[in-house]
């Protein structure tokens, strides 16, 4: 990959797409809630006491300056966008309404944004997040989104990994207090002024040549890595 192509890759994911396609109406309400988003998980950030385990295997992937794909579930997605601000990941957003927004706000937070997902613009979102992993920049998937079922990790990262040679990071975050939201998650978002915790688990390195077999047991670790994670997590407040 050129330099040129990989320049031009950093623009496109942080920098905000054209509104064009949507009409004014949709256009200021995706202006509205993009800084209301932002501006409600900077509040709650901002006030979250958090503990981090296991961070020598992030801390090393990042000193080390490799890609690295983030696997982590869907309803604890408010914290991680807060504790992983300003480190360049690009995740993927839906090309929706919903998802235009979504990517303005979470740019506002130094993140990338590949367009599309599993349910529209998906092949070529992540097309294009394999050319950013091999861009250098690391990657995220909230990994049972964005319909689920909850807590069933998707195909995404292993994927991902096993295209771009980037390892896999399964990551979990518990709030000790949240809110519960009607969603087919039961998204949470975490009490102004809670603790939280962040885990990390052992990477998965996920060959080029695997093959199907290979491929399925590495989805396997992740799972249980991801059920792992959230499993010390949620209990961690009622020790």
């Amino acid at each position: 990959m050129s330099v040129t192509d990989a320049a031009e890759i950093r623009r496109r994911v942080y920098s905000f797409g054209e509104l064009a396609r949507f009409p004014l109406k949709r256009r200021l309400l995706i202006r509205l809630a993009d800084l209301a988003f932002f501006a409600v998980i900077a509040l709650i950030g901002r006030t979250v006491r958090f503990t981090v385990v296991g961070r020598e295997e992030f801390d090393e992937l990042n000193a080390d300056g490799n890609p690295y794909v983030g696997a982590f579930w869907h309803n604890r997605l408010l914290l991680a966008t807060w504790f992983f601000r300003r480190r360049g990941i690009v995740v993927m957003t839906s090309e929706s309404f919903d998802g235009e927004y979504i990517a303005r706000f979470i740019q506002r937070f130094g993140y990338g944004a590949a367009r599309g997902s599993s349910t529209r613009g998906g092949s070529r979102a992540l097309v294009f997040m394999r050319a950013c992993v091999r861009a250098g920049l690391p990657a995220a998937f909230t990994i049972d989104g964005p319909r689920g079922p909850v807590y069933v990790a998707k195909e995404g990262a292993i994927h991902l990994a096993r295209a771009t040679g980037a390892p896999v990071l399964p990551l979990s975050i518990s709030a000790e207090h949240f809110w519960h939201v009607k969603s087919w998650d039961r998204f949470q978002i975490p009490w102004p002024f809670t603790r939280a915790v962040v885990l990390f688990a052992p990477t998965i390195s996920v060959p080029h040549d695997c093959d199907d077999a290979e491929l399925a047991r590495k989805q396997a670790s992740l799972q249980a890595a991801l059920d792992g994670l959230r499993a010390r997590g949620d209990a961690w407040w009622r020790r």
